[in-house]
């Protein structure tokens, strides 16, 4: 009798070791909470502002698609396209328009904390999808890896990385698990965030094309059909919008001077080895990120992954290493996340936790060069 009424106590008592992946979720507001406070302490000097210290980078753009929309016509500065809105998928402005005209708050102070709530879902999702196939001891370890991870700094500003990562990391547990429609649901969310979401379609085609093979499921197409229908409606719009099918296209080029190009990585390689000491940050940065997506990609399938696993972090990772002048920098890594799946279900102990210890220390580097310094864009 005296165990039974000792035993709700108890349970009442403990009721935050439900919240799922707890260590991760703790370490994350951690971290989240010390920028904050180092941020708002440093604004004693600067009299910046908290908000306009971490509404930087992307997230001025955002911030500018949130109150303004996007230009009907492309501006020009020199002959080409400047840096405008249409560079910014429309999923997360269009959150932040409504949550702010809901509740009545600034869009910027909205903003940031939809980029840290979402970041927090993203770790969550991503112990999810680990312990789908590899156990709780190794999902624990992959949700506190990636709560650790380098690109992680973006979750203090307002970024759609949190958002993106979420909609794909269900979504790839939504394909383990057989859930062909909310797959594509959430793949359309995906590519309505971000042109990376187009990886995620990758993977919902190639475990169709599996299971078709293997089962003659007919039902898995809702996958590879639903998920495109972001990216396809938001170049749709543009050309609606603009009256140029390749807007968003021509913005990237002209206004950040981003293009593909398959000998883009052999040109980090090359200008790095001719001399380590020469290149600028960025270029150290791309060359280490480069080793660190390759080596990562070999982990995971070395590590027998899924296959709707292994064909997003292919995709990724290929289409960061041709994508100049972005290459695989530690906020694209991280988008690449069962990369550090892959490293949390390899190893344990010492190496582990090694493993996790340089990732907190280029975490803390990386954070304060973004905020502290204009040298590197993140």
């Amino acid at each position: 009798m005296l165990s039974e009424r000792i035993r709700p106590a108890n349970a009442e008592a403990n009721w935050w070791r439900r919240i799922p992946y707890i260590r991760a979720v703790i370490v994350f507001g951690a971290l989240r909470l010390a920028t904050l406070l180092i941020v708002a302490l440093a604004n004693v000097f600067t009299h910046h502002g908290l908000i306009n210290d971490l509404s930087i980078w992307d997230g001025a753009w955002f911030l500018q698609a949130v109150h303004h929309g996007w230009p009907a016509q492309l501006p020009m500065v020199s002959g080409h396209v400047a840096g405008n809105p249409i560079a910014f998928y429309p999923l997360l402005p269009l959150v932040l328009r409504a949550l702010s005209w809901l509740t009545g708050t600034s869009a910027a102070v909205i903003s940031l904390i939809v980029s840290g709530l979402t970041g927090l879902s993203a770790v969550i999702a991503v112990g999810v999808l680990t312990n789908e196939f590899a156990g709780a001891q190794k999902a624990d370890r992959a949700a506190l890896l990636f709560a650790l991870t380098p690109g992680g700094f973006v979750f203090n500003l307002i970024y759609a990385e949190g958002l993106l990562i979420t909609f794909v990391a269900f979504g790839l547990w939504a394909l383990l698990r057989r859930k062909w429609l909310v797959a594509g649901l959430l793949g359309a969310l995906a590519t309505a965030t971000s042109p990376v979401g187009l990886a995620f379609v990758v993977s919902c085609v190639v475990v169709a094309i599996v299971q078709l093979r293997r089962e003659r499921e007919w039902r898995v197409l809702f996958a590879p059909v639903l998920a495109p229908p972001g990216f396809a409606t938001w170049m749709a719009y543009l050309w609606i919008h603009t009256g140029n099918l390749m807007a968003w296209r021509l913005t990237e080029r002209g206004g950040w001077n981003s293009y593909p190009s398959l000998v883009y990585p052999f040109h980090i390689m090359a200008k790095f080895i001719s001399n380590p000491i020469s290149p600028t940050m960025t270029g150290q940065i791309l060359f280490f990120g480069m080793l660190i997506g390759v080596i990562g990609l070999v982990i995971t399938y070395r590590e027998h992954q899924p296959v709707a696993l292994l064909s997003y972090t292919t995709s990724a990772v290929v289409l960061f290493l041709i994508s100049a002048p972005v290459g695989l920098r530690p906020r694209f890594i991280m988008l690449a996340f069962p990369l550090a799946i892959g490293a949390a279900t390899r190893w344990s102990g010492w190496r582990y936790r090694a493993v996790v210890s340089l990732s907190t220390l280029i975490l803390v580097l990386m954070t304060y060069e973004t905020l502290t310094s204009f040298a590197v864009f993140p």
